[in-house]
């Protein structure tokens, strides 16, 4: 018997009695250690902070970084949501929550530095809870402007060995679940060179549990079957070490290109690839769609989009050029982890 990535096996065992307690407490944990790293990695800038509630239940807080040394703009942010409608993308994804309360809660990242050559980074880990259903979802991925095979290796390799801790599998099938889901199908590329994306893990089943099962993430899980149980405990520690891996894998890169000397032609090919960011974001991520389903503040959803951007119409990079590298080789899936093996790439 086949069975499709969103079929589920068995149920999963029911969260420890302080689940939401221990999540939340991480997840500010979370912020609070990427904000200090990346203040004295920035060396310059400090992050503002705003406090948010929602009247349905819940708030979070909000940071930003703006005009850094390194960092045109980044943000931070953490929320804690509660209440009793959940919103339709939870509900076509898992219909068994329907008549429960839910409980949701996440940290997020967008950095947008404003050198082109530092790539832009996301990052995101979150948990829910409605009833007898629960999950740990996130990842991280990296969107580089001109990028170099050494940094999309290093990112992906710290983060496969983050993933190799907890299954073997981990990085094998989040890595292309990464990048079917930072796709843009109507520019037909990726958005980056991508990194981890996971959603849906309640220890039980199979490792992919996306919409597309006819993508190669869905492929490889299937060919794993149902993996060995995991439990609530083993999820939250993989998303707990996968949450503190971000600053290893990033910092290098930000060291490497801080000096890089740039013009204004580098500029303007970086503020239009923003706009493919802008796309996707507004478009296709699922956090994005929650957020404003649920009554969000607004403001703290929409901080992942870049302070400046620019459309061409037509735009098409010069034969041979680093820009036309970036499209020729880097929106592509690749094996970044095995590509110090090959010539190709800068």
């Amino acid at each position: 018997m086949t069975v499709t990535p969103t079929q589920i096996n068995s149920k999963p065992a029911a969260p420890p009695s302080d689940s939401r307690e221990r999540v939340s407490a991480f997840m500010q944990s979370l912020q609070n250690s990427i904000c200090e790293n990346l203040e004295r990695i920035d060396g310059q800038a400090n992050f503002k902070q705003d406090m948010w509630e929602r009247p349905e239940g819940g708030g979070g807080r909000s940071r930003v970084m703006i005009d850094g040394d390194v960092f045109e703009q980044g943000g931070v942010n953490f929320s804690e949501v509660c209440g009793d409608t959940l919103p339709p993308s939870i509900l076509k994804q898992r219909p068994e929550a329907a008549g429960h309360g839910f409980y949701a809660t996440g940290t997020s990242m967008v950095l947008h530095p404003r050198n082109p050559y530092i790539p832009t980074v996301h990052l995101n880990y979150r948990y829910f809870e409605a009833g007898p259903v629960w999950w740990f979802g996130g990842g991280a991925d990296l969107t580089p402007y001109y990028p170099f095979r050494e940094d999309a290796a290093h990112f992906h390799t710290t983060f496969k060995q983050t993933c190799d801790r907890y299954h073997s599998e981990y990085y094998n099938v989040f890595k292309r679940w990464c990048d079917e889901y930072f796709y843009l199908k109507h520019r037909n590329e990726t958005r980056g060179v991508g990194g981890l994306f996971f959603d849906y893990q309640d220890g039980c089943g199979q490792l992919y549990r996306g919409p597309n099962a006819d993508g190669g993430a869905a492929a490889y899980s299937n060919q794993l079957g149902d993996v060995a149980p995991r439990s609530w405990d083993d999820l939250f520690n993989f998303v707990n070490t996968c949450g503190h891996s971000f600053i290893p894998a990033y910092e290098p890169i930000v060291n490497r290109r801080r000096q890089t000397e740039y013009g204004e032609h580098e500029r303007n090919f970086q503020l239009y690839r923003r706009g493919r960011y802008v796309e996707f974001n507004l478009v296709y991520d699922r956090g994005t769609i929650f957020g404003l389903q649920t009554n969000g503040r607004t403001e703290s959803i929409l901080m992942s989009l870049p302070p400046l951007v620019r459309w061409e119409y037509g735009y098409t990079p010069e034969p041979g050029s680093r820009e036309a590298e970036l499209y020729e080789i880097f929106l592509k899936p690749q094996d970044w982890v095995n590509w110090h093996k090959s010539p190709i790439g800068g």
